[in-house]
């Protein structure tokens, strides 16, 4: 299957307005508002301490619903959309390259080797939850992939979807093992103690320096946490692959370039996608509420097993939703308002940060560990619907979003138009967005 429209032979470009396929940016600008949702409460405060510590910061019934909800809705939902089109945008780029007579490999090394760059400067200098080095040190394994057959890529991503669960599976089965004998199961307590005093030592620390502290704290503190971080990527990395495969596999399909002629396999992805999705994820949420994290536990492995299958499922179906309503004209002129956003996603994920350290760090307004996930909510609504706008006003004047356009220079190693083309200037539509998926 090629793309929609190709590009001259032998000259590696950057995708064109006329190339891009509205679904997708839609996708796009959604997913970036579910990463905000679940992202909030870990800009607030040291949520992934207090998670291993089981301390609950704010009790009241509206922040623990919102818990709830977050959970229940968003949790694990949209990193894996952008997964999803991440994979889906290495075929693109593969097939436009093809078409092309240019080598593609090369080219994707750089584009990969740019967003590390990006995600390693965004994790050490603003905020430790990054995402994009992820995708970007995932991205070469995904070259692997790239000309497998479709039924080999499911296998795959279903193979990889079950690794975590088997880790977990295993570090549970080893803890029962331990709890048979007194003296194993005094050593798992005294086990469980230290780390939750450790848990409990480090989120002090994380508020001392996060809400009072000046930047030679804070970027301690953010150092910590990123390489903290990092040691649990070998638990992620099957999950996001798995999803990456599964949007190659959405693109060898021709999915999102012929929805008319995929329309069954949409609507069957979103049946199964919403019941097996919203299952899962409410034996997640509830599971969430009787277990602590730190300790593997029988209910704990039930709980990993509704997210692990229950998020992507809920993840796909949200995906078919969507793109079955921008089948509707009615529906589109609501949604389309997100491309935007989905437009300039790297763009505006990286802005979200920046305004929420801004936001709850001493530098800023100083509200780490102030603000629960009740008004956090509200917080991300707000910050997404001003992105909006913003986004649309400035696609209204460049191509590209700012960070868009720092990936594609560097990756191309040359200074790429950033202004609005012709037809732009004589006051045409405006081109309509690309298949390019960003990273999160």
């Amino acid at each position: 299957m090629a793309p929609p429209i190709a590009p001259p032979a032998g000259r590696p470009e950057p995708v064109t307005g006329a190339e891009r396929i509205q679904v997708l940016d839609v996708l796009r600008g959604l997913a970036i508002f579910g990463i905000l949702l679940v992202n909030i409460p870990f800009f607030a405060g040291p949520t992934i301490y207090d998670q291993g510590a089981g301390i609950v910061r704010f009790a009241a019934w509206y922040d623990r619903l919102a818990t709830w909800l977050i959970r229940f809705l968003a949790e694990g939902k949209f990193y894996t959309l952008f997964s999803f089109l991440f994979g889906l945008g290495l075929f693109v780029q593969m097939t436009r390259a093809e078409a092309r007579g240019t080598a593609f490999v090369p080219l994707y090394i750089r584009r990969l080797l740019v967003l590390l760059l990006i995600g390693l400067v965004h994790a050490f200098l603003i905020w430790s939850g990054d995402i994009l080095v992820t995708y970007a040190l995932l991205g070469f394994p995904l070259l692997l992939f790239r000309k497998r057959a479709p039924k080999t890529l499911l296998r795959w991503a279903v193979a990889l979807m079950f690794l975590p669960l088997l880790f977990y599976g295993l570090s549970t089965l080893a803890v029962v093992a331990a709890n048979a004998s007194p003296q194993g199961a005094t050593q798992i307590e005294r086990s469980f103690r230290a780390a939750v005093t450790s848990n409990e030592a480090r989120a002090e620390q994380s508020i001392r320096a996060f809400g009072r502290g000046d930047f030679p704290d804070i970027m301690a503190q953010r150092v910590q946490d990123t390489l903290l971080g990092y040691t649990f990527l070998p638990f992620a990395a099957p999950s996001v692959l798995a999803m990456f495969l599964l949007g190659l596999y959405a693109g060898r399909r021709g999915v999102f370039v012929d929805v008319a002629g995929h329309l069954a396999l949409i609507r069957r992805v979103l049946a199964w996608g919403l019941g097996l999705g919203l299952a899962g994820n409410l034996i997640y949420a509830f599971g969430q509420e009787l277990t602590n994290r730190a300790v593997p536990s029988p209910l704990g492995l039930l709980t990993q097993a509704g997210h692990t299958f229950g998020a992507p499922a809920l993840c796909l179906g949200y995906a078919a939703a969507v793109t079955l309503l921008m089948q509707d004209e009615s529906w589109r002129r609501r949604l389309m308002p997100l491309a935007s956003v989905g437009r300039m996603a790297l763009s505006n994920y990286l802005l979200q940060s920046l305004v929420c350290t801004t936001i709850f760090y001493s530098y800023g307004l100083g509200l780490y560990g102030q603000v629960g996930p009740a008004p956090g909510i509200l917080l991300a609504i707000v910050i997404y619907l001003v992105q909006i706008p913003l986004s649309q006003w400035w696609l209204r004047r460049f191509q590209f979003g700012p960070m868009e356009w720092l990936w594609r220079s560097l990756t191309y190693w040359s200074r790429q138009p950033l202004g609005i083309d012709d037809r732009g200037q004589r006051g045409e539509a405006p081109p309509a967005p690309s298949p390019l998926p960003s990273a999160r």
